[in-house]
């Protein structure tokens, strides 16, 4: 399978929730899943009984998901932001290396 970049998700997620409005219900469902999240990691870490359902992986998806629905119907470039936001985390946090001498240097 061909790697799938944000840009390309992000085409797909916008034709996909086409109405702007589903910003709100998008939202909703991030809250959601970012709960789901903590559930499956609390079932992972053995304080909460596996209901054999719940997938870390899974629900980290549904996360990236609308996170990425709700940058897309608001017309928000995620990868120009991700590299700009981790150029500017680079330099406060002074790291060794940003995101984009990364990807260049791979």
């Amino acid at each position: 399978m061909k790697p799938l970049t944000i840009t390309e998700y992000q085409l797909y997620l916008k034709e996909r929730y086409k109405n702007p409005n589903t910003t709100h219900a998008n939202f909703m469902k991030l809250v959601e899943e970012v709960g789901e999240v903590a559930e499956a990691i609390n079932m992972q870490e053995g304080w909460k009984k596996d209901d054999g359902e719940s997938s870390l992986a899974k629900e980290l998806a549904d996360v990236i998901h609308y996170a990425i629905a709700i940058a897309a119907v608001n017309d928000i470039d995620l990868e120009e932001v991700i590299f700009s936001k981790d150029k500017v985390a680079s330099v406060k946090y002074n790291h060794s290396i940003n995101l984009e001498e990364f990807v260049k240097n791979r």
